[in-house]
């Protein structure tokens, strides 16, 4: 997404009011990166977690161990749950987040699990509702974290514009 599309994002969400914690996986921090990369983030961005390990999803984001032992990282639910844990983990004055963005999914170069390299989902909570993205990615590691962190912005403007 260009500095134009971040800061379009940043200007729907300060409209409502809304403030946004973000939890990454396979992104590594890109996500939150490419926000503050824009002036202004500051109102808007509470914070980000990289929860890389999949224990660390389950002990900081609040994801289900079950739901993790019993279908791995990279799964819907997960992308959900990793984004509603953001917005508590990033509470200010014991005030969540109003919104949660998530990425889990698989870079490459090889699979732990299975599933096919580029699987992603990118999870979105919101005070209006929840939602998940799928997404199936090709190229090298770099591009489709690359490719991830623009559809999740693109993902997040398209529902705060809403």
């Amino acid at each position: 997404m260009s500095d134009a599309g971040t800061a379009a994002l940043l200007s729907a969400l300060t409209r409502r009011g809304w403030t946004l914690g973000v939890a990454e996986s396979l992104t590594g921090g890109a996500l939150c990166a490419e926000v503050v990369s824009v002036p202004g983030a500051s109102k808007v961005l509470l914070g980000g977690v990289v929860a890389y390990a999949t224990p660390v999803k389950a002990t900081v984001l609040g994801v289900d161990p079950e739901l993790l032992a019993a279908q791995g990282p990279v799964h819907p639910q997960v992308a959900l749950q990793m984004a509603d844990g953001v917005r508590r983990v990033v509470s200010v004055d014991g005030v969540p987040a109003d919104v949660g963005l998530s990425t889990t999914g698989i870079a490459g170069p090889d699979s732990p699990d299975g599933q096919p390299v580029g699987t992603v989902h990118i999870g979105i909570v919101t005070p209006d509702g929840s939602s998940v993205k799928a997404l199936h990615l090709s190229g090298s590691r770099d591009a489709i974290c690359r490719q991830t962190v623009t559809a999740a912005l693109t993902t997040l403007l398209e529902t705060v514009s809403e």
